[in-house]
């Protein structure tokens, strides 16, 4: 059971980064766009959420592989961390849902 635990948390961590990435990316083109992008500070902050909660659900996930599930004393504190984890991460996909919505694009480049 621990070891499928592990493996399970391991997947999400490699998910969470690879979001992180896409994230890191987006920032980067929102910044060289500018202030005068239309939706600059929406985009910014919203980018800066997801990546806060991106960082406090891997923090989460490195505390729940490493205890031990064979123990009874930590079920219910590693229960609250799997369900806060998963809330935080629908929360998450919530906010890069908005993050896609009001588009990052590249600026047009007139000739």
């Amino acid at each position: 059971m621990n070891h499928y635990a592990n493996k399970k948390s391991a997947a999400e961590s490699m998910l969470d980064v690879a979001l992180l990435m896409a994230n890191a990316s987006q920032l980067k083109a929102v910044l060289e766009q500018g202030p005068d992008f239309s939706l600059y500070i929406p985009l910014i902050t919203l980018i800066s959420i997801s990546l806060s909660l991106q960082v406090t659900v891997g923090v989460l996930l490195i505390f729940i592989v490493r205890w031990n599930l064979n123990d009874q004393s930590k079920h219910f504190r590693l229960n609250v961390m799997e369900n806060l984890a998963t809330g935080l991460v629908f929360v998450i996909v919530v906010v890069n849902v908005f993050i896609t919505a009001f588009g990052v694009q590249k600026p047009n480049q007139k000739a």
